[in-house]
């Protein structure tokens, strides 16, 4: 999993409590007799085997793709180092140290990579089972000479003299800038049209993945709702996801907020304890197949009040109206709008007052991707994309009231030829969160 809002709040805490949070090793936690103490977690089911692996085929079709749209869009190759879209196109998993790893893409040659001579064993096993098999391109540098000026000799030796390099959005300033200083005789720009292009429409097998992984969030979720119970703190409850997800086979997580807490739409980092009538907060998800899920569910431990209830009926209306609105050809803001006119009228309004966040993010292979719902969207080269079949989004409204209590309902949504589908049954009730759904 990414850099979740779990993991920021523990770090945090540890920082300001000045000692290291460590988790322990999930083996540690996963014994059998832990397990069997919670019935409902021991039944879940192995899921793992219904995951199927992207093949090199699958693979070589992006990178076909990707130059499809550079040529689109003026640029004539593109470089990556790190983030998810080296293993999107070529399986190669790259570091993020202060040494540069880079895979860069031409649009009408070979691709190659630039890596440390040193770990060019490492470079090329990492290679070999991937699209470019054992006639990888690798171009090494020692030490003391330019990984920089490196890049620019690849590409001339591919008859890129002079051109336009997209450089990927997670790759460090520091290699872009260094980049740009050894080769003045290129332009650099964002890789984002060519990345995003290619990765934020899905095709039937990571969809596939996802609606596994969706799938066996809600499982576990509901597993672990059957078996919390009064005096549990929040750290239980996420070891118990923890449990859930050892059981079904996909590697995940999920914070737990409790209480007021829940007014917090990323929760808090301090020690929170179940009660009778605690409502809960389980948010984040799972990964299969380097495809990720990210769901809420919002429920009370016991008998929700009348307020709990009417806040959970605004907040499945407005997600409801947010799945309505979506559909090709519209622009992404105007789901969100659609979403927040709902929390507004029924007097949670004005604007972001109680409903503090945008509607929601694309998802993919990072938890949060290319587009986005919201007015003036953080897209860069697009503020305003509209809606095509395959993309994936979550669709996750909330309200929030300061100092009593928050709810979000999220799950995962793709847009369709003409409408928009979750990807898991909508939460029927605060009374009945996962109502009718069977392994």
């Amino acid at each position: 999993m990414p850099f979740t809002r779990r993991r920021f709040l523990a770090t945090g805490l540890a920082t300001t409590a000045g000692t290291a949070l460590i988790a322990k090793p999930f083996a540690a936690r996963a014994d059998v007799a832990l397990t069997q103490s919670f019935p409902a977690i021991e039944k879940l089911p192995t899921l793992s085997g219904q995951a199927r692996p992207f093949t090199n085929a699958e693979r070589l079709a992006r990178i076909e793709r990707a130059k499809r749209l550079m040529a689109t869009n003026r640029i004539d190759a593109i470089l990556i180092a790190g983030g998810t879209s080296a293993r999107y196109f070529a399986d190669l998993r790259m570091g993020g140290s202060e040494r540069l790893w880079a895979l860069v893409i031409p649009a009408k040659a070979k691709p190659f990579v630039v890596t440390p001579a040193f770990e060019e064993g490492r470079a090329r096993e990492s290679l070999e089972a991937g699209p470019f098999g054992k006639n990888a391109d690798v171009l090494t540098w020692q030490e003391d000479e330019s990984p920089f000026a490196l890049v620019g000799k690849g590409l001339r030796d591919r008859g890129i003299a002079t051109g336009t390099l997209g450089i990927d959005e997670n790759t460090k300033f520091v290699f872009s800038d260094s980049i740009r200083a050894a080769n003045p005789h290129l332009t650099l720009v964002g890789a984002t049209p060519v990345t995003a292009g290619c990765r934020m429409i899905k095709d039937a097998h990571e969809l596939e993945c996802m609606r596994l992984a969706s799938r066996a969030t809600l499982m576990v979720y509901r597993a672990v709702a059957q078996s919390i119970r009064a005096g549990m703190t929040n750290a239980d409850v996420e070891n118990l996801v923890q449990l859930g997800y050892a059981r079904v086979g996909f590697p995940g997580e999920a914070s737990l907020n409790i209480d007021e807490f829940t007014a917090q739409p990323h929760g808090s980092a301090k020690p929170q304890t179940l009660r009778e009538g605690s409502i809960l907060m389980l948010d984040d998800g799972c990964t299969v197949e380097g495809y990720q899920s990210d769901l809420t569910r919002t429920f009370v431990l016991g008998k929700p009040t009348d307020k709990m209830k009417k806040v959970f009926d605004i907040v499945k209306a407005a997600q409801s109206a947010a799945l309505k609105a979506a559909r090709p050809g519209i622009v992404a803001g105007e789901v969100d709008a659609a979403a927040r006119k709902v929390i507004v009228d029924a007097g949670y309004g004005p604007g972001f007052t109680c409903f503090t966040h945008r509607l929601g993010h694309g998802i993919g292979m990072d938890g949060h991707e290319w587009p986005y719902f919201v007015k003036n969207n953080m897209f860069g080269w697009d503020p305003a994309p509209t809606l095509k079949p395959g993309m994936t989004f979550s669709d996750e409204p909330g309200v929030y009231i300061k100092g009593e209590f928050g709810v979000r309902l999220e799950d995962d949504l793709v847009i369709t030829d003409n409408a928009a589908e979750l990807l898991t049954p909508q939460s029927p009730s605060i009374d009945d969160p996962f109502g009718g759904m069977a392994y």
